[in-house]
């Protein structure tokens, strides 16, 4: 019987039966449904480690059907600070609502990326949650296949650093606008956040004016 060995990250825990737990979870090879057989009782070993918010080191066999079989877990990072504030809870229950549906059209290895990222983020008390916010919303567009233009406007010109611009949402990219309130500003930290990690946007200082505006893009634009 093959076994695999990876990290994963819970999206979500049904009950079966008596004592098992029928689980979802993403790895770095894609999205897997397991089994963890008796999870349920007190002295499981299997407990302990497969919390939400958590990376968890797991073991999984392979099965008589595509239902995995979770045969060992243990967290390798738990993101209490995630349960301590209710509206960055809700946020990351939020992401795992939307990346565990998205996952089912596009099944890719870099869901996990995402989700990790993201929960590194909401957990650090020294990065802005908006930050985040927005660093996921361009990425799951991205994943869906609806990556933000940053170089284009609607109508194929490059963008300019004189001009404004405004979000458009049939054509979903940024339009010229004498009254748009996006400039290059905007758009110089729109580009950082597609391309860098939360940790190095971290690090960037002098982005409070902005951030807002490019927060309401970025969720404009995975239209959540």
């Amino acid at each position: 019987m093959s076994a695999l060995r990876t990290r994963a990250i819970v999206l979500r825990r049904t009950n079966y039966g008596e004592a098992d737990r029928i689980l979802q979870v993403l790895t770095p090879e894609g999205k897997r449904s397991v089994m963890a057989r008796g999870v349920r009782k007190e002295k499981s070993r299997l407990t302990g480690g497969i919390e939400l918010f958590a990376i968890c080191d797991v073991v999984i066999t392979q099965g008589k059907s595509d239902l995995g079989i979770l045969t060992s877990a243990r967290l390798v990072q738990f993101y209490r600070h995630i349960l301590e504030d209710y509206d960055t809870m809700q946020f990351a229950y939020e992401v795992i609502k939307h990346v565990s549906k998205a996952s089912e059209a596009v099944d890719e290895p870099e869901w996990y990326d995402i989700m990790s990222e993201v929960l590194m983020g909401l957990d650090a008390l020294t990065v802005s949650r908006q930050l985040v916010q927005t660093w996921f919303y361009l990425h799951y567009a991205a994943m869906l296949g609806h990556e933000l233009s940053l170089t284009h406007d609607t109508s194929g010109n490059p963008l300019r650093s004189d001009l404004k611009y405004a979000y458009d949402e049939s054509e979903m990219g940024l339009r010229e606008s004498r009254t748009g309130t996006l400039t290059a500003d905007h758009i110089k930290l729109l580009r950082l956040i597609n391309a860098k990690s939360i940790q190095v946007l971290a690090q960037v200082g002098g982005i409070e004016s902005t951030l807002p505006d490019c927060w309401v893009v970025a969720r404009q634009h995975a239209a959540i």
